[in-house]
């Protein structure tokens, strides 16, 4: 799998001549990067969402735009390969905002895990990548100041626009490894719901939790689609039971759980 699409590729300290985990089995150079502006406090998730692997490596590589990188690609047997060097701005996460902050890029390292992804035929990730992911996220956390509340999803941090890396993702079995934070979701149960188009304290309060949580989002007291975008997004991540956008008592204290843990 070594090899460039970019033989011009420098970064602040020469080109990237080997990985910098010992967990990547190969370097794919993208020329798809510029300087970081902020110190890395984000580890970010993503799936691929192409039919294969190798046509999301080519892609990431592409310097043609739209450009979007990553640091790191793990295939479905586990292989690892580096995109961009993790002292590098990689362009992987968009338009988005986590705990108020946007720029997302320049305060994260991206890893895209193979997988189709809603659009292409959305499956569970085998055993072999999550092994794989769980390494390599341990061993960039020996590198960054990362908490465990910055080990996110892409659809954390771009809500309205994104999926990934989807409620099949095992946020759980990765903080048991250590990596990030997980609490155990409530149970599907009756008690309040609150859905698109309510307005009232109620709303507020919930809005104000999700962002307390690190969510971008106003406290406006209308479940509105933004706020149900987050609501989605949060349900992906901590409640993968039941992915609806519905506030319901379940998703509540799950969210009130996630801010005691931390």
């Amino acid at each position: 799998m070594t090899g460039s699409c970019d033989h011009d590729h420098h970064h602040d300290d020469g080109p990237l001549e080997r990985p910098d985990s010992p967990w990547a089995g190969g370097l794919a150079l993208s020329p798809n990067h510029d300087a970081r502006r902020a110190p890395v406090d984000i580890l970010l998730m993503h799936y691929t969402g192409m039919p294969d692997g190798l046509a999301a490596l080519r892609r990431l590589c592409d310097p043609n735009p739209p450009r979007v990188s990553a640091h790191y690609v793990v295939f479905e047997d586990g292989e690892i390969v580096q995109c961009v060097a993790e002292g590098r701005r990689a362009w992987h996460a968009g338009a988005g905002s986590w705990q108020g902050r946007e720029d997302v890029n320049s305060r994260s390292i991206g890893i895209e895990i193979v997988n189709p992804g809603h659009e292409w035929g959305y499956r569970p990730f085998p055993e072999a990548q999550i092994a794989a992911v769980i390494n390599l996220s341990r061993d960039i956390l020996t590198r960054h100041a990362i908490a465990p509340t910055g080990i996110l999803a892409h659809s954390d941090t771009a809500p309205g626009r994104k999926q990934d890396p989807g409620e099949l993702f095992p946020w759980g079995r990765l903080a048991d490894e250590g990596v990030g934070l997980w609490v155990s979701p409530a149970p599907l149960q009756p008690g309040p719901t609150y859905r698109r188009g309510e307005e009232g304290p109620p709303i507020q309060a919930l809005q104000a939790l999700l962002a307390m949580a690190g969510y971008g989002l106003t406290v406006t007291g209308v479940f509105d689609a933004a706020t149900e975008a987050v609501v989605t997004a949060f349900q992906r991540h901590w409640r993968q039971a039941r992915v609806d956008g519905i506030a319901d008592a379940s998703t509540l204290r799950t969210l009130r759980d996630l801010l005691a843990a931390r």
